[in-house]
């Protein structure tokens, strides 16, 4: 490859050519980025992560960034996702060989997407550095948002979702976490190009290259003060239950009963609250079986009292003229309506391919893994007059998702049973996703687990309360609803990834020095 003068390598950085040093710097850049999030929170590394890559890519052949991509997947996806493992191994009875084997294929298929991203970047700039790095910040959101929407997405990891406790917070109710990542694959690309600047000697653009990509650093904290929606000043008092139900009785037949019961003697002190708040499959039997259970709940409940609770459901469905069977959540008492899941859980909850995979390893047969996913619109349930948005487990790391459907609502309400990933960083990384949504459209944020972490978030992504990991406790507080909505709510990603597109547009049109000199 014939490096562009002053661009290649400010330093003599051969090193990164070698076979295996090169990858080990990649495998680490992805890796360190999974220390941004929840639960170690060390931010300022994803600028760090971005510089490294940058620092051995820029100058690859294009050919090789493939490879480079993938690599940099590889770090994140293995130490950032590995909890996957644990579903598999102790919750889908498969062995530890078959669980190993899946989880590596998982990070790897992941992986890919990086791999993808880097392909197009190489073919996109070429062999031009200058393009490379104009294009870097374009190419690395459109390759997560591209992950988070095909087959059903994984949108998990973004380095936005970060700041939910650092300085570009802020910029979450206008540009979405999206354009978060963005600016901090701006500020890791900047870096170098400041580096270089500095070293050939053009320190006053080197200073404004500095001033322009820390304008965002200094401003977007004090956004993140600003009051984008209105609370009401009357507080909704609130009550969640934590059952802790181990995760290996969930849908033992035999264990059933004790299941609600348990419930029903957490809420007995609590049936008088506003909202009442039961996890995913809290009742863990059909809403045709469980007529019962919920002829009680209407009995215990106050007169301005509504319990939220998940529940699955059976039942005939206009819509595909057939009987389909729900992940879903309703509303009992002083309120109305029932949501059904809409993004399942490939494996989790449905199996793709399944007359071919179902029967070849436990993982495949999990209890509940034939739900039919939920109508594309469907209205927010209503508690005391007040719409509430729910999302039930995986839904709520779709920061688009969120957004549109939070736009007819007070409060937003997340439900879920993490007790499929044990005590890894899964939960953690979960309960900072809905902190990111909780920020980006200005709502408080109510959710309810089997196992933790239950929480009351903030309209500023901050928890206000919560309950300890692995314990069967209640969590009370007060929730404030909100009306207006965010800039982000309005428009979604699309301002951001119609600049990415802009970006590489005027990039590839323009015509760029092909040997620039200092």
């Amino acid at each position: 490859m014939n490096h562009e003068p002053g661009l290649g390598r400010p330093l003599n950085l051969r090193f990164t050519d070698h076979p295996w040093f090169g990858p080990a710097i990649l495998l680490i850049a992805g890796a360190i980025q999974t220390l941004t999030f929840s639960p170690f929170h060390l931010w300022w590394l994803g600028p760090l992560s971005v510089f490294l890559i940058v620092l051995v890519t820029l100058h690859q052949a294009s050919e090789k960034l493939f490879r480079a991509g993938w690599f940099i997947g590889l770090g994140l996806f293995g130490s950032g996702a590995s909890w996957i493992y644990i579903s598999i191994s102790e919750h889908g009875n498969t062995s530890v060989p078959v669980a190993v084997l899946l989880m590596v294929l998982f990070i790897a298929g992941l992986a890919l997407f990086h791999g993808l991203a880097f392909w197009f970047w190489g073919k996109l700039a070429k062999e031009s550095m200058i393009r490379r790095l104009l294009l870097f910040p374009a190419i690395w959101v459109l390759g997560d948002w591209l992950r988070g929407w095909l087959l059903t997405g994984f949108p998990w990891l973004y380095l936005g979702t970060a700041h939910t406790d650092g300085p570009l917070g802020g910029l979450a109710p206008l540009t979405g976490v999206h354009g978060i990542t963005f600016w901090i694959a701006v500020t890791g690309a900047s870096a170098y190009a400041i580096w270089w600047l500095v070293l050939s000697g053009r320190r006053k653009s080197a200073a404004v290259t500095a001033v322009l990509t820390l304008l965002p650093w200094f401003f977007a904290p004090a956004m993140k003060q600003a009051d984008w929606t209105d609370l009401k000043e009357q507080p909704v008092s609130f009550a969640a239950m934590q059952g802790n139900i181990p995760q290996q009785i969930k849908w033992d037949p035999d264990f059933l009963r004790d299941q609600i019961v348990a419930y029903l003697g957490m809420t007995e002190a609590h049936w008088q609250r506003d909202l009442i708040l039961w996890p995913e499959t809290a009742i863990p039997i059909p809403q045709d079986q469980a007529g019962k259970v919920l002829d009680h709940i209407h009995e215990e409940l106050g007169d301005e009292s509504t319990l939220i609770t998940g529940i699955p459901w059976y039942g005939y469905s206009d819509r595909i003229d057939d009987f389909t069977f729900h992940n879903s959540i309703m509303a009992i008492g002083n309120g109305e309506g029932i949501y059904h899941k809409q993004k399942l859980v490939p494996f989790g909850e449905y199996v793709p391919l399944q007359g071919v995979l179902r029967g070849l390893i436990g993982f495949f047969d999990l209890p509940m893994s034939s739900f039919t996913p939920g109508p594309k619109y469907q209205s927010p349930l209503v508690a005391n007059g007040i719409n509430i948005m729910p999302y039930i487990c995986y839904e709520v790391a779709y920061p688009d998702f969120v957004a549109f459907n939070a736009r007819n609502s007070g409060l937003l309400l997340t439900i879920s049973n993490d007790g499929w990933f044990g005590d890894s960083i899964g939960p953690l990384q979960h309960l900072q996703l809905a902190r990111m949504r909780a920020l980006e459209t200005g709502r408080y944020m109510l959710r309810g687990t089997n196992n933790g972490v239950t929480a009351i978030i903030n309209e500023k992504g901050e928890i206000t309360e919560r309950i300890p990991q692995f314990q069967r406790a209640v969590l009370t507080g007060e929730v404030f609803p909100a009306t207006g909505s965010t800039p982000y709510m309005q428009t979604g990603s699309w301002p951001v990834l119609t600049l990415a597109v802009i970006l590489i547009v005027f990039v590839r049109e323009r015509v760029i020095p092909k040997n620039p000199t200092p």
